[in-house]
This record gives C-alpha cells, structure tokens and sequence, in this order.
C-alpha cells in the first residue's frame, strides 16, 4: 500500500517510459484540488506566490485551498484563459521584491484551460524559456490534459511536457477514472521530501 504497490510502480514506469524521462519522480494523489495545493506547498517558500490567470482553477474552483496553505494567488486577467510571458511580467513588475510584499515564483498555466483553450508548443516554449530567465517554476495542471492532447490543433505531446515544464500533472478524474491525478516532477523544485507533503495532507492512502 502507501502507493508503493506493484500496480503504482508499473503505473510509474509506464508514465517514464511515455514522456521520455526516466528520471522523474511520479506520484499519485486522489483529487485536482489536492494535487494542486500539495505541489505548490512543496514547490515554495512560504513568503512566495504563485502567477495564474484570473480564470485559473486555483483562483477560482478550489475554495482557497492554495491561500490556506499560506501562499497568494496573484492573478491576471486574460481574455482566452492562457497566460503569456507579457501577462507574467505584469504581475513581475507590481512586486518590488522587498520584504513587505510576497515574491512571485511558480507560474501556474492549464492545459485545457478552465474555458477550453490549448497552449501551443511554441506558447508554452516562450513561457519556458522565460520563466528560466526570471528564475520562476513552471508548472502544467493537467486535469483537462486528455482533452487537450486531443484538441485540434494541438501540438504537444506527452515527452514536450516532460521538457517544458518544472511540474505538470495528468489527471484521471475528468477523463473518467473512479478517482485520481498522477503527479510528474521533472525537475528538482519538488521533489525533495514530496512524499512527506503528501502525507502532512491526507494523500498518502494506507491501503
């Protein structure tokens, strides 16, 4: 149990093998909302922030879940629901950095997004490369990923995930499964003691 059964490690290695990137780590949490706020948590310093559309799920569907953990949404109007690397540098620049305000550093995009927009290869690229620059985590929630791997006009895949972002997720729950989300860590921003996040929150399940 403890999701370290036969059947969450063949699932981990199938994940692995799909994206490319046998060293992420993959973890399995039961609903959005607690992925959500168990991997921001873990991604940031208590004084620091996460960016994300006005529409972005965090903002708006998960009853503040990501505030109760201690850390603000500061959120940016965006008429198609994705954020661009302009929308980001607005929020950048109403935060001077001092100690008397938070400090900005996971930018949080949705792939759909909450009004069933999709992000480009080259969108999400630019996003990349920027947040790279400004030293700021990026991370996917994949929710809705099922739909938009599949939208027209869609250009990404599974493996460009794995290369374009800190953290993305690929969710089960709104593609008909009883019940979960799968968590992929591709870089080191949350991996460290994740495990210890899951279980602080409920997610850990014993059996």
């Amino acid at each position: 149990g403890y999701g370290l059964d036969t059947h969450c490690e063949n699932a981990r290695r199938l994940i692995k093998e799909e994206i490319g990137r046998n060293d992420a780590d993959v973890h399995f949490i039961t609903g959005g909302t607690q992925t959500n706020l168990i991997t921001i948590a873990a991604a940031l310093r208590p004084w620091q922030a996460v960016i994300a559309t006005d529409k972005g799920h965090i903002n708006v569907h998960e009853t503040g879940a990501i505030e109760a953990t201690g850390h603000k949404v500061c959120s940016i109007p965006s008429p198609d629901g994705k954020l661009t690397c302009a929308l980001v540098q607005a929020v950048l620049d109403q935060h001077d950095g001092s100690e008397h305000m938070v400090h900005p550093r996971l930018v949080y995009v949705s792939d759909t997004t909450e009004i069933g927009t999709v992000y480009t290869k080259a969108e999400l690229t630019s996003l990349r490369d920027f947040c790279r620059e400004r030293g700021l985590y990026l991370f996917l929630d994949g929710a809705r990923l099922g739909s938009a791997l599949t939208a027209e006009g869609n250009d990404l895949t599974l493996t460009d995930l794995a290369a374009l972002t800190d953290v993305f997720t690929i969710g089960g729950t709104k593609n008909g499964a009883l019940f979960g989300e799968a968590v992929v860590l591709n870089t080191g921003c949350t991996k460290e003691n994740f495990r210890a996040y899951m279980k602080q929150r409920g997610a850990i399940l014993a059996k």
